[in-house]
């Protein structure tokens, strides 16, 4: 830990947030499954599928009944879900640092608002399951709450459980951002997560294997500034690679729950 608080008390001494960019890792001792693997099929008729085909916005086209029943299907399993101890450490630093807490976060699991993180320090980059917004463009809106939490497996929606979907006459989606989607300002916050990277004394990497664009745009940009990085993680990803490449900053083994609320309180001593 020497080595760490030696990177967080050089990061204190200069302007801008330290920011935390947390991926699927953060949640899983919340017993939330990546749906990666054979939790993640979806059978629609006889044929059984995969997230990656799901999770576009072509599939929803072809059949948004059967999307949206597996999308309600995974609304239910995280909101069966808790905020564990690494959430609660990041609610509780933002509490703390004010301005000078930034968070960006993979995932579409909520957790992070239900432990107590703003939505105005919180840049939900791949959305929040627990929104929708109008197909044709829009603001993401609550799903009503006449909507089933523990949706069955398998079970289709039928026409008057896809009607309470709509908003104002209007069909809507699942507010997250899919495999043949790109990222943007309005919706994700592109740029805004990228001119974090650019301004942050520290970098701080919880839980992600860094398999998508925007999240390892933000650690190689990090770097290029010559910002350290914090990466935590069972095991050693692209983010661990660039630190032991550069120099920058360390990486350290282990689960989210063990190391986050360490690092969040050295953060707050020093911050």
């Amino acid at each position: 830990m020497e080595r760490v608080r030696a990177i967080v008390e050089e990061a204190a001494a200069k302007p801008g947030p330290v920011v935390w960019l947390t991926g699927a890792g953060i949640s899983a001792e919340s017993g939330i499954p990546t749906f990666r693997g054979e939790e993640g099929y979806w059978k629609v008729g006889s044929r059984n599928y995969h997230p990656q085909e799901l999770a576009t916005f072509a599939a929803f086209q072809e059949m948004p009944a059967e999307v949206w029943a597996w999308y309600l299907f995974r609304r239910g399993v995280c909101r069966g879900a808790a905020p564990n101890a690494a959430h609660d450490a990041l609610a509780s630093l933002e509490e703390s640092l004010g301005d000078r807490f930034l968070l960006v976060t993979q995932n579409v699991d909520g957790l992070h608002l239900r432990a107590g993180n703003t939505l105005g320090r919180t840049y939900q980059i791949h959305g929040n399951i627990d929104f929708m917004r109008p197909v044709r463009g829009g603001a993401p809106i609550p799903i009503p709450e006449g909507i089933d939490l523990d949706w069955p497996r398998g079970r289709q929606l039928r026409a008057e459980e896809l009607a309470l979907l709509a908003h104002e006459g209007e069909p809507t989606r699942p507010h997250v951002l899919w495999f043949d989607e790109c990222y943007d300002e309005a919706t994700f916050r592109f740029e805004s997560s990228l001119r974090a990277a650019a301004e942050t004394p520290l970098l701080v990497v919880v839980g992600t294997a860094g398999a998508t664009n925007l999240p390892m745009q933000i650690g190689m940009l990090a770097a290029r500034q010559g910002t350290p990085s914090i990466v935590i993680d069972p095991e050693k990803n692209p983010f661990a690679e660039i630190v032991e490449r550069t120099g920058l900053g360390v990486y350290l083994a282990g689960t989210a729950g063990e190391w986050v609320p360490r690092v969040a309180d050295l953060v707050a001593e020093r911050f």
